[in-house]
């Protein structure tokens, strides 16, 4: 479809497209400014940069957030105009490291909330920065260049330029970084500028590799080490291949800690992997599996246990996960994605006192499954949880849903023979008219609509 339109487009000829672009600019500063790029020679594009530059430097407008997207195309362009004008490397990494100065002036001026502006900076800019760096045969200036820009980082902003160090540089390069760093960190008396320098080597310690200068360095910088740090050393430590190390570092670990367990039984899995350690890879799965039900979970499980498991280990799970008694809806999506829809529906009608409306990502998609089943009774109190909660909020901006889904409870309460020990539709919706009877604005669409 892109191509057979970009072909029409050349089939109207240079003129009509020269014509409609021209027309577009009068009406749009960026497309004014996109002509402006395209026809100016490689020197003018870079003056075109710094004159930009320079305007944000001495800006005193302010860019709420709601201009913050258009604000950051408007630093898109800026950076194209650079990409347009300079091909020689030294000569752009200069020019991007300018662009990474005007951090404290450009998150003063605007609210950048959304994230928009730190983008450009972490994705775009980075790009540009790298791919110069990489063509630059001076890499000793390259390396001078980013720690000159890192010597101050107000916004947590520049680091991304230590971070790509390992893209662009050699290692004898980045170890001379290093040592700058500690002669700097060594030096600074104000304990959280020593620890951004300590921050930044411990960067490329990971990017080269080297475990010990990573833990090292993590000590120097907290001393005492919290257990995300324990689980930091780890995961460099496994990423440099030391799998023995890596397992120490997590044993360190108190046993009972929740804290970023996820993150820790994730290196866990992949030490027992590489340590051919089955029987303890095959424990900390199944404490997965069984602490979070899911088909990657399952999956996970069955293979290395054995795929030809699978209906045992379903099984037992069903049996456990019906005798608990607290509702989790991914237990009950865990049930339906198995196969067993029956017992399904027994968990849900069984907790059903626990629905909670509000939960309205997950429990859409059970009603949606269920329905599918023809399940009709349990889809009608997971809908009639959702009615509630809406009308229990007085959510004004939802009763378009909530009309929807008392539509869906008329349609299905003519598919319920049996409604158990639950309230029939008609009794349900008498209730709701007493208790929301004087929300009129539901009322009145939901009768216009019916």
């Amino acid at each position: 479809m892109t191509d057979s339109r970009k072909q029409k487009l050349i089939n109207l000829g240079p003129h009509a497209l020269a014509d409609a672009l021209l027309n577009f600019a009068v009406h749009s500063d960026e497309a004014d400014d996109l002509i402006e790029q395209l026809i100016a020679t490689p020197k003018e594009n870079v003056q075109r940069f710094k004159k930009k530059l320079s305007g944000l430097k001495h800006s005193k407008r302010f860019i709420d957030w709601q201009g913050a997207a258009s604000f950051a195309r408007e630093l898109e362009m800026l950076l194209q105009d650079l990409k347009s004008g300079v091909d020689d490397p030294l000569t752009g990494i200069e020019l991007v490291a300018a662009f990474y100065e005007t951090d404290n002036t450009i998150f003063e001026m605007c609210d950048d909330s959304s994230g928009n502006i730190g983008d450009i900076f972490r994705y775009d800019a980075k790009e540009l920065f790298v791919d110069y760096a990489s063509r630059c045969k001076d890499k000793d200036k390259v390396a001078d260049i980013i720690l000159k820009v890192n010597q101050k980082d107000n916004y947590g902003i520049r680091d991304t330029l230590i971070d790509c160090a390992g893209l662009c540089l050699p290692e004898d390069i980045i170890r001379t970084m290093i040592t700058t760093l500690q002669k700097w960190a060594s030096k600074e008396k104000d304990e959280y500028g020593k620890r951004h320098h300590l921050m930044l080597i411990e960067s490329l310690a990971r990017q080269i590799k080297d475990a010990k200068l990573f833990e090292k360095t993590r000590i120097a910088s907290w001393g005492k080490l919290s257990t995300a740090a324990l689980i930091d050393i780890a995961r460099v430590y496994l990423e440099s291949t030391d799998v023995e190390t890596a397992h120490s570092w997590l044993k360190k670990i108190p046993e009972g800690e929740t804290f970023q367990a996820y993150e820790r039984d994730k290196l866990l899995e992949e030490i027992y992997h590489k340590q051919g350690d089955s029987e303890k890879l095959t424990k900390l799965l199944y404490q997965k599996y069984r602490s979070h039900h899911s088909t990657d979970t399952l999956q996970a499980l069955l293979d290395v246990i054995g795929h030809d498991k699978r209906d045992d280990t379903i099984n037992d799970e069903v049996e456990q996960i019906l005798k608990t008694d607290r509702l989790r809806e991914s237990d009950a999506k865990f049930l339906i994605a198995v196969g067993k829809i029956d017992s399904a529906e027994e968990y849900l009608l069984g907790r059903a006192d626990q629905l909670d409306g509000n939960y309205y990502g997950s429990l859409l998609s059970l009603a949606e499954a269920m329905e599918s089943e023809n399940r009709h009774l349990v889809t009608s109190l997971i809908y009639r949880s959702l009615l509630v909660s809406i009308l229990e909020r007085g959510y004004t901006k939802a009763y378009p849903h909530g009309i929807r889904y008392l539509k869906k409870l008329d349609k299905l309460a003519a598919s319920v023979a049996n409604w158990k020990e639950f309230n029939h539709h008609e009794a349900f919706k008498e209730k709701i008219i007493q208790a929301h009877g004087r929300k009129r604005s539901f009322w009145s669409k939901y009768e216009v609509k019916k």
